[in-house]
């Protein structure tokens, strides 16, 4: 598998433009003053999926040949990719399928269902329901789509940070979370080509590390998956986006669940946004590194919306007792 370039994301957000809005790249007040610097908030839960899968599922889609889309795609998902792939197979006419951990978030899973995907539950955390996928995909010549060693997956992810750096091309740092890492590995793509001082910073739950362990050691490790952000919930770091991080990424931070869900309360009160956990993990991974942000221009994603009313009680009252 080779990396995608920039033409790569250029050709991609071309690809991308007729089925999805740009989203907006707003500074926030409160958040600037709290962090003692000028905060921006890129607002990837405002595409019509709520989260920021939905640009890697088109480009990818509008990629696969005739005979690809006729034989059906099976991927695997905690939701947000599953949307996306699904959501894209709905667009090109194709027939999909989705493999999900038993206890899959029921937001998400209702998504699917909406989209005309047919749902396999198998598994207890992500990286089952992947591996069932694979053999599916192998015994019935299904078009598997892996949720991160895709690079048109990844290059149409990345558009989200060549719109960041348009909107502000003096950004600084740009902070994101990570769970498979397509989205973290196309933004340094995009801000090493654009300027190698740009920072880019990756965020996971220290209740699910494998893709921080991976970088951190050069080789694949697999990890616990104890974390409720369903969107960092995998076992191990992935290859493709690995291979881009160990070249490119600036900083990756650990954060716990409690500070994940603090920083959903705080996006709630601070800057009246609505994320998931992995789309708060960004910003509890901003807390965290407040010091060496102080003073820049800062891109805090915010990468998806879809949280459970449960999810949201409990991260407020965590926000509350803090």
């Amino acid at each position: 598998m080779q990396a995608p370039t920039l033409r790569d994301v250029y050709e991609a957000k071309k690809t991308i433009a007729p089925y999805l809005p740009r989203t907006p790249l707003h500074n926030s007040p409160g958040l600037s003053e709290l962090l003692d610097a000028e905060v921006y908030l890129k607002h990837d839960e405002h595409l019509p999926l709520g989260a920021f899968k939905a640009r890697g599922g088109i480009n990818l889609l509008a990629h696969l040949t005739p005979e690809e889309r006729k034989r059906g795609v099976i991927t695997a998902s905690t939701g947000n990719h599953g949307q996306s792939v699904a959501s894209a197979c709905r667009l090109f006419g194709t027939r999909v399928l989705i493999a999900l951990p038993e206890e899959a978030n029921p937001l998400k899973v209702a998504m699917l269902r909406s989209l005309g995907a047919e749902l396999i539950f198998h598994g207890e955390n992500f990286d089952e329901a992947k591996a069932y996928c694979e053999r599916l995909a192998a015994e019935e010549g299904y078009r598997f789509v892996h949720p991160a060693d895709e690079p048109l997956l990844i290059a149409g992810v990345a558009t989200q940070t060549l719109e960041v750096i348009e909107d502000l091309p003096d950004v600084e740092v740009i902070i994101m979370p990570l769970g498979g890492g397509s989205g973290v590995s196309g933004a340094c793509v995009v801000a090493k080509a654009v300027d190698p001082e740009i920072k880019v910073v990756a965020v996971q739950s220290e209740a699910a590390p494998g893709g921080y362990l991976h970088w951190k050691k050069g080789e694949p490790v697999e990890a616990p998956v104890e974390t409720f952000a369903e969107g960092l919930a995998t076992k191990v770091g992935y290859d493709l986006p690995q291979s881009i991080l160990r070249q490119h990424l600036d900083d990756f931070l650990l954060v716990s669940d409690d500070e994940i869900r603090y920083a959903v309360g705080l996006l709630v009160e601070k800057a009246h946004t609505m994320a998931e956990g992995a789309g708060a993990a960004a910003m509890a991974g901003a807390l965290k590194y407040k010091d060496q942000l102080k003073g820049k221009k800062v891109s805090i994603t915010v990468s998806g919306a879809n949280t459970t009313i449960p999810q949201l009680q409990k991260a407020l009252e965590v926000y509350q007792r803090q």
